[in-house]
């Protein structure tokens, strides 16, 4: 068998700048083209087992849509673990890709750029902070975000030497490396990977600090507070539900940071970029953290980009050649950042994200099915959770994510937890003929032999 190299669309370069036809999906696919099954076999066989996957081979993406390798169109209520708000492959971000790419790409950190002076003043500008420390994907921003609170805590608290903690709330999600293991309360992800890093992580006390409860934290404070240089949290846990902090909760920790003298890191890195239906979306309780780790979106889903965010006197507080990644700010990167930007801000996803989140949340509470629970969220960062009380065990997220896919609809499940994320470009009748079919879905499955 041949190898085949998959070609969305067919790449016109000119003087002006890429063109980039519209290919349909039969275009995309070569004469001689392995099977689904056969591309899935090769994954199983030479890939390292990852997180659970659909039993499909997508070839193209467009805007809300995923087309497989057969052609079928499918209703992505994904978009890339929120990295695609912008939807798959917008023209701007693809256009900004091609233009650059053809010009330079990548000429090491040893020499300036312009896209990268662009790119770090932009993001400074759009969200009031002073400096910014761009890196690649969203694991080294929050690993960025921990080692800049521990030197913070040194050079300006004045925290004993490699005495310094970084606290989180349980059943946090800020990446899969070591250090954020480490931070971590998941035992499965943390299954095998000790030891970990110490004064990392959800306790102080001897007690876990809850997501969304004050008085645990305020507990670590008064008993930690000397040692600690931060205290990172999510306000909205992606991974755990899309559950998000109330505003008071936001007003509260920010409240206790300052009287402790701890810096406060949110990780938007899900929920911001207008997820959540703000540009931040601890821009609702209006207070300021001392950093910001951003990620995803930040790119449309084109290239891996993060970033950190916060005052001078924290990203001044390390020495330089302290901070720096081989890939990180380079000038595809920036090209398709401030793109990403632009479709953003251009279009008002954050409104957009809020306006239709309200429909789509009441939209999901009105199913009518025994076996459903309730939903939670916040803009168009939702999950639905299910009863998995079925006699025969027919009903379950697992199954019912299945028969989505079956019937075109993607969304990914976690137990009995649905999550539901669309691109934030999404047609509101898409988006609610997507609801129909997860409704419709959940009402057959009972019905359904396993």
């Amino acid at each position: 068998m041949s190898t085949v190299t998959l070609t969305p669309a067919t790449i016109q370069l000119t003087a002006s700048g890429p063109k980039t036809p519209q290919t349909s999906t039969k275009e995309v696919l070569a004469e001689e083209q392995p099977s689904s099954a056969q591309y899935i076999h090769d994954v199983e066989t030479y890939s390292v087992e990852g997180m659970p996957t659909h039993p499909v081979v997508m070839v193209r993406g467009q805007g809300e849509f995923l087309w497989d390798l057969e052609g079928k169109q499918y209703i992505d209520f994904n978009a890339g673990f929120s990295s695609c708000n912008q939807g798959h492959c917008h023209p701007k971000i693809v256009d900004a890709m091609m233009k650059q790419c053809q010009i330079l790409a990548m000429p090491s950190r040893s020499v300036h750029v312009p896209g990268y002076a662009m790119f770090c003043k932009r993001l400074c500008e759009l969200t009031g902070y002073d400096k910014a420390a761009l890196m690649n994907g969203g694991a080294e921003g929050t690993d960025m975000a921990i080692k800049l609170a521990r030197s913070w805590g040194y050079k300006v608290k004045g925290i004993e030497t490699n005495k310094a903690m970084v606290l989180t709330a349980v059943e946090n999600y800020h990446g899969r490396g070591l250090g954020l293991l480490s931070a971590s309360s998941d035992d499965h992800y943390r299954d095998n990977a000790g030891p970990f890093m110490p004064n990392v992580g959800p306790y102080c006390t001897g007690e876990p600090i809850r997501f969304g409860v004050v008085e645990d934290l305020e507990r670590a404070f008064q008993k930690c507070g000397p040692q600690i240089a931060g205290f990172m949290v999510e306000p909205v846990q992606g991974h755990a539900g899309c559950i998000p902090a109330s505003d008071e909760y936001l007003v509260e920790i920010r409240r206790l940071c300052t009287k402790y003298n701890v810096l406060l890191i949110a990780d938007e890195i899900q929920a911001g970029l207008g997820r959540a239906g703000s540009f931040l979306s601890f821009q609702t309780s209006g207070i300021k953290p001392d950093m910001v780790v951003l990620g995803k979106s930040l790119s449309g889903g084109m290239y891996p980009i993060s970033g950190v965010l916060g005052t001078n006197e924290v990203m001044t507080s390390i020495k330089p050649g302290q901070y720096g990644s081989t890939f990180s700010g380079n000038p595809l990167a920036c090209a398709v950042g401030l793109a990403a930007l632009d479709v953003i801000l251009d279009n008002d996803l954050p409104a957009r994200s809020a306006e239709l989140g309200e429909i789509f949340q009441a939209r999901l509470r009105a199913i009518k099915s025994p076996y459903f629970d309730t939903v939670t969220g916040k803009g168009l960062f939702v999950s639905i959770y299910i009863h998995e009380t079925h006699p025969q065990g027919r009903v379950t997220g697992k199954r019912l994510a299945a028969l989505c896919l079956e019937r075109g609809l993607i969304v990914n499940s976690a137990g009995r937890r649905l999550r539901i994320c669309p691109a934030l470009v999404i047609d509101k009748e898409v988006m609610l003929k997507g609801v129909d079919i997860l409704e419709k879905a959940l009402d057959d499955l009972p019905n359904l032999e396993l």
